[in-house]
């Protein structure tokens, strides 16, 4: 699979996907999009009512949303991260990648997420996150029951990868989520919202970043 990285309108980096004509993230800010889709309208909605927040990031990727989660943790909660990823960069995407001088924090910290192993249990990042990383499809992966507060769904876009944005993926995710947990995602797709509301969420639709209208929010609402 070819992956070239391209630098976005903020100045982020990205991967880009020829074979399919398809990047990691938007084009328009690939830092703008993270921090607005997931860290603004994810993390922010749920950090300040619980003392721990367990996470589930579909697509890990370049680590970015990992990354800016850790940073974005101004408390003393601790954060169990758990991104899943099919396909792992290599050692030299992951070095020339922009995201720590962009910030302005040590590269050696956002090493630290691509250092950590795969498929193993979480490990300390820092004192208030940890991390776990497996290495496989969704489909695959076993998800336990109520764990997760937060998830950040950021797949490939359904014409890219269909089969992640399906009933069963969405029922999956669904019952792994605690009562009162919030999903986001940047698509606003009809089909995707209707799946959603099908699998049980409730569905709000939210202002996008820029280069597109509307993301969507899903809350697994208490019973």
């Amino acid at each position: 699979m070819t992956r070239n990285i391209i630098i976005t309108r903020d100045g982020s980096h990205t991967l880009y996907l020829p074979d399919v004509d398809e990047s990691y993230h938007s084009v328009h800010g690939a830092v703008r999009e993270a921090q607005h889709v997931y860290i603004r309208a994810a993390l922010r909605e749920v950090l300040p009512l619980l003392p721990e927040i367990r996470l589930l990031e579909v697509g890990f990727g370049t680590g970015l949303n990992a990354l800016l989660t850790l940073l974005a943790n101004d408390t003393q909660k601790k954060i169990y991260y758990c991104g899943v990823e099919a396909f792992p960069l290599t050692a030299s995407e992951v070095q020339h990648l922009n995201y720590p001088e962009l910030l302005q924090i040590d590269r050696q910290l956002f090493q630290s997420l691509h250092d950590a192993a795969w498929d193993a249990g979480y490990e300390e990042i820092t004192p208030t996150f940890y991390l776990k990383k497996l290495a496989a499809p969704l489909q695959a992966v076993p998800l336990p029951a109520s764990c997760f507060n937060v998830v950040y769904f950021d797949a490939f876009a359904p014409a890219v990868q269909p089969e992640l944005w399906e009933s069963a993926i969405f029922e999956k995710i669904y019952a792994s989520i605690s009562a009162g947990g919030v999903l986001t995602t940047y698509s606003a797709k009809g089909s995707v919202r209707r799946t959603l509301q099908q699998t049980g969420f409730t569905v709000e639709r939210l202002p996008a970043p820029a280069g597109k209208r509307e993301m969507l929010r899903a809350r697994k609402m208490f019973t």
